[in-house]
């Protein structure tokens, strides 16, 4: 029986040991998608408390500790800090088989050099040692990030910000790690939402420009790409409920946008049109920049209206869609490519019985590339993001595509202890190759196998994304 996180937790093999130890364990990290606050790189935050690190902004603690029975007030609510600590550690025993589990005990083990298992018993030790470990001078947030050893972090940004944090972080030569931002505009595209209205009048406000028809947009898109261009950014991300492809002509397009600015609610079809052209556009000026265009898709956001009203979205009640999303993916793909307008994009979906669709469409829009893979499979997201679900992601991506050429894993998270879930990762990619090794899938070349492992883990990344760093 092997010990639990021991050297080779997850690794079944001397190969996948080898690999792990020798190639994968030491090399840097790359965050290209998460949503933490630059605000606190930018202060440095020094946290109070576990429990403001662990619970403050995790909504995947905060559903597994609904699965628990733990009340609101103890989750999301005004519950003191020490309440909200127990009521975790009494949820986390019952996770057996979660990846919240382990995360939670990487996290004790490399930050807080915690090795036992959690528990309502052994709460108010764990949560004093933690505490004071965090009130040391290098377990700052930038002390967090340097013994996590990441290289470079994009966070998630509006169109509408300043970007003066980013600026800040930028101009001071204490902070080690690259910070730069992401280019986010879902809210400029979503013209079913009813807050459009308001936000087009902050994107015209942020730009300089008067937005009345669908070119005003276009153009105060690109003012703001431009602007965050100036910035650093070179990575931008959309979240679709599902893949959107409909065509229409810029008179419709202008009649559409003008029922949003009006505030009329618009049919599915003018939305998809909408939005579509919108992407199209984009698309273009990523591509001509050499921007990433990220697309996230298949998630049923905010399930639960009662929740959603107290309070708000991201906090937990969302699930995977089963939209088909194989054609409209295809198509809009191959209109960005009709256009001379394909940027090197990365395809995630939350449900992942679209693994092979993403791969198979992929596989059909790499031609002539001066990049390798400009089409990826985003790495398992969300829902997918533990062991069997990492493992069917490698699977499906090196059956059906190149799996030497992936860029890896990201965090997509708001806490900055997240960062072992890059380890958690890089165990399972490690243990996935050396089972093909022992199966003999693939020769026992441990230069080759180091060079695919390292890539994946780092370099690839840095090279598609061209980070420079």
């Amino acid at each position: 029986m092997k010990k639990f996180l021991g050297d080779d937790f997850l690794l079944s093999s001397n190969i996948a040991k080898r690999l792990y130890h020798d190639y994968a364990e030491g090399i840097p990290i790359v965050d290209y998608h998460c949503h933490i606050d630059p605000v606190e790189i930018a202060d440095d935050r020094q946290y109070e408390s576990i429990t403001d690190v662990w619970l403050g902004g995790d909504h995947y603690k905060w559903r597994a500790m609904r699965w628990n029975g733990i009340p609101e007030r103890l989750i999301t609510g005004d519950g003191d800090p020490y309440l909200k600590f127990e009521a975790w550690a009494k949820t986390i025993p019952n996770l057996i088989g979660n990846p919240l589990y382990h995360w939670t005990h990487l996290e004790l083990k490399r930050y807080f050099g915690i090795d036992e298992p959690l528990s309502s018993q052994n709460a108010p030790y764990v949560y004093k040692t933690c505490n004071e470990r965090l009130s040391r001078p290098d377990m700052t947030v930038r002390g967090i990030i340097h013994k996590s050893n990441v290289k470079l972090i994009c966070t998630t940004d509006d169109p509408v910000d300043c970007l003066s944090v980013h600026a800040r972080i930028a101009s001071d030569p204490s902070c080690q790690v690259k910070i730069l931002p992401a280019f986010r505009p879902d809210k400029a595209i979503a013209i079913q939402k009813p807050e459009f209205m308001e936000y087009i009048k902050k994107l015209g406000e942020a730009s300089g420009l008067s937005i009345g028809s669908f070119k005003d947009l276009q153009h105060a898109l690109k003012c703001q790409i431009d602007f965050f261009a100036k910035n650093g950014c070179m990575v931008s991300d959309h979240a679709l409920e599902t893949c959107v492809y409909e065509e229409a002509t810029e008179d419709e397009l202008d009649a559409i946008l003008g029922k949003g600015l009006a505030g009329h609610s618009v049919t599915s079809c003018e939305s998809d049109a909408f939005q579509t052209a919108v992407l199209k556009f984009l698309a273009g000026e990523y591509a001509s920049r050499g921007w990433v265009m990220q697309l996230h898709f298949g998630c049923i956001r905010n399930n639960s209206s009662t929740m959603f009203k107290k309070l708000g979205s991201d906090t937990g009640f969302d699930a995977i869609d089963d939209t088909p999303n194989s054609r409209k993916l295809s198509r809009l793909l191959n209109a960005f490519e009709s256009n001379d307008a394909l940027p090197k994009m990365v395809l995630y979906s939350l449900n992942p019985a679209d693994n092979a669709i993403i791969a198979t469409v992929a596989g059909c829009f790499q031609t002539d590339s001066p990049s390798t893979s400009r089409i990826q499979m985003g790495s398992a997201w969300w829902f997918n993001d533990h062991r069997a679900g990492i493992k069917k992601h490698l699977t499906d991506l090196s059956n059906i595509g190149m799996l030497a050429s992936f860029i890896g894993m990201l965090t997509d998270s708001r806490s900055y202890l997240s960062y072992t879930r890059h380890e958690y990762f890089r165990r399972i990619l490690c243990d996935f190759l050396g089972r093909l090794v022992e199966n003999g899938e693939y020769p026992n070349d441990m230069k080759m196998l180091g060079i695919i492992v390292k890539d994946i883990c780092y370099y690839n990344a840095v090279r598609f994304f061209n980070f420079g760093i």
